[in-house]
């Protein structure tokens, strides 16, 4: 039975019942809440562990997040969940340290302050110039004044900014740091993904610099990203606590063979009928897929002791002698992860476009020509590639589908996604049985 392929309804068809295929961060939230709700759920994961992305290592004794490190703290949605979950006191903020950009002739600059996605705000900024040059910035300040008509006719966010504030803007600032959020390229990203807000921000503005500035005027003061102490990973086990205690069913090592309207049938065999919720890519039959190979290690390096690139740096395409496109120097980035390690001891990250041949000797190398410093060994190290989806299947996304599976990118889109999904699920479930408690027709619908 191929997926996603709708067959006609059925008298075993489960009314009230929701089955959730993935147990990634959107799967296990839209499990937890419809449970809590009091709605029937069954969740199923392919794999022996729930979390997806929201996954731990240990390394030199250290419980690590393996992905998913921090988390947007827009509409303070994550955070709202982890204080759900018993986790207020932990939630943290990082050290205030600029992110900074390795050019692709191996220069470094903090990343510009008023930015969005490495796009300026005010191209006469300082910072701007000195990460551009002159003449980058004297391009870009042409946005402000060629009215910005029409923002609908940029079909992606490298065409916006070639076209409003030139190449130097967009290959200097914004292809590496689109290369490092979304491992992807600014050609290959549609203004609606690129960040929440800009179209809406591009529709009220003069310009893409005023867009850019009333978007940073939008977000709240502070620290633009947090995290947990103990690592984000932490959200997993307890969101599979919660939905475990309020009656959801959560089998693991579960594979789906196919999906329909009406359930899941799964690859023993054995039916699973009810509202089908997608929050597994794979389910969704995503259109297009990235690989990124993430190296995390524990080095010993004095010389990283004084943060030279601040929490991390993220890598222009074609630096010399440099293969990773963006580094975290996450000792620098977080406090409590600093606090269990000894002076001239780190925890780095390190994103690659594929599988380096020699990982240790790689990791050196990188570490050395982005951060100047000298690495002196690496006592653990952990390697491995997450598939990332950036675009999901029209059709699959006909159906209720969450996280990546719909698209969605960034642990706070994609939890305020699945919240929502899981309100206007249980509220449909409420409807139709009041409606077939009264016996009106249109409940039974």
């Amino acid at each position: 039975m191929p997926a996603s392929q709708p067959r006609p309804s059925s008298p075993s068809a489960a009314p009230g019942r929701v089955v959730v295929v993935g147990a990634g961060a959107a799967g296990l939230v839209v499990a937890r809440d419809l449970a809590r709700a009091g709605v029937a759920v069954t969740l199923v994961e392919a794999s022996d562990h729930v979390g997806g992305q929201l996954a731990t290592i240990r390394l030199a004794g250290l419980d690590i997040d393996a992905a998913a490190e921090s988390f947007a703290t827009r509409g303070g949605t994550v955070a709202a969940l982890a204080t759900e979950l018993g986790l207020a006191a932990d939630l943290v903020l990082p050290r205030d340290s600029p992110a900074w950009l390795i050019a692709a002739r191996g220069a470094a600059h903090p990343l510009p302050a008023a930015s969005v996605l490495g796009i300026p705000g005010d191209p006469r900024a300082h910072d701007v110039a000195a990460a551009i040059g002159l003449r980058g910035a004297w391009r870009a300040r042409l946005d402000s004044i060629v009215p910005l008509r029409r923002p609908e006719a940029y079909g992606n966010l490298g065409d916006l900014v070639r076209r409003r504030m030139g190449a130097r803007v967009l290959d200097g600032l914004v292809a590496p740091v689109v290369r490092g959020v979304y491992s992807t390229s600014p050609d290959e990203l549609l203004l609606e993904l690129a960040s929440p807000g800009l179209p809406d921000a591009l529709r009220s503005s003069w310009s893409l610099g005023a867009a850019v500035e009333r978007l940073r005027a939008a977000s709240p003061a502070g620290s633009q990203v947090a995290g947990l102490r103990g690592g984000v990973h932490r959200l997993a086990g307890e969101l599979e606590r919660d939905a475990r205690a309020a009656g959801a069913q959560i089998r693991l090592g579960t594979r789906v063979a196919s999906t329909d309207r009406d359930g899941v049938l799964l690859d023993t065999g054995e039916r699973i009928d009810g509202h089908v919720v997608l929050g597994a890519a794979e389910a969704a039959g995503a259109a297009r897929t990235r690989d990124i190979t993430v190296a995390i290690a524990v080095v010993d390096a004095a010389g990283l002791d004084d943060a030279p690139r601040g929490t991390g740096a993220l890598v222009a395409e074609g630096a010399t002698g440099i293969t990773a496109r963006a580094f975290t120097h996450s000792t620098a980035k977080w406090q409590w992860l600093a606090d269990q390690l000894p002076p001239g001891r780190h925890v780095v990250r390190l994103s690659y476009d594929e599988m380096p041949d020699d990982p240790e000797r790689t990791v050196i190398a990188d570490l050395g020509a982005v951060t100047g410093a000298r690495i002196d060994r690496v006592i653990d190290l952990d390697v491995r590639t997450w598939t990332r989806t950036l675009q999901a299947h029209p059709a699959a996304v006909g159906q209720d589908a969450v996280g990546e599976a719909s698209s969605t990118t960034g642990l706070a889109s994609i939890v305020a996604a699945a919240r929502e999904t899981a309100r206007t699920i249980a509220a449909r479930i409420s409807t139709e049985a009041t409606g077939a408690h009264s016996g009106d027709p249109e409940g039974s619908r």
